[in-house]
């Protein structure tokens, strides 16, 4: 988790800051569970490669040597998917402050996927309340929150 405590053009204070979602957001209009097959076809899959790689190595005849880019390939086929599935962990960015005297608190929060364009959004929110005083911006996921 990162945070960052802003200053606003308008005074106000702004607490920024972007937390990785571990279980994927209910979401009413995200349909890829229409065809998703579910954690059973992920481990069946898993499963089938790991007892293919199994067969290849183990029952291979003792005068055969496998090459070093084979193994190589073996690790990168079993460190794609739990790769590429931390690096497309949905971010929550979430922009609150507490309001001041004439101003409103406000809370603005949104989603985004993947750890950098968090960052680069958190560093967006960070210079939108710098120079106009406001987090959210016309292609900011960012939507205020009662």
């Amino acid at each position: 988790m990162a945070s960052k405590t802003v200053v606003g053009v308008d005074g106000r204070t702004w607490s920024v800051r972007r937390n990785i979602e571990w279980s994927p957001p209910a979401t009413g209009d995200d349909f890829e569970h229409d065809v998703d097959g579910g954690r059973g076809a992920a481990v069946f899959v898993l499963s089938a490669l790991f007892v293919f790689w199994v067969i290849l190595f183990v029952w291979k005849p003792a005068q055969v040597h496998i090459p070093d880019f084979l193994w190589v390939v073996a690790l990168l086929v079993v460190l794609f998917f739990p790769v590429r599935w931390y690096l497309r962990r949905p971010w929550t960015v979430v922009a609150e402050t507490a309001g001041s005297y004439d101003l409103p608190a406000e809370r603005w929060t949104g989603m985004v996927r993947g750890g950098s364009k968090a960052k680069e959004e958190l560093r967006i929110v960070v210079r939108r309340l710098r120079t106009q005083g406001t987090p959210g911006h016309a292609d900011s996921p960012l939507q205020p929150v009662n």
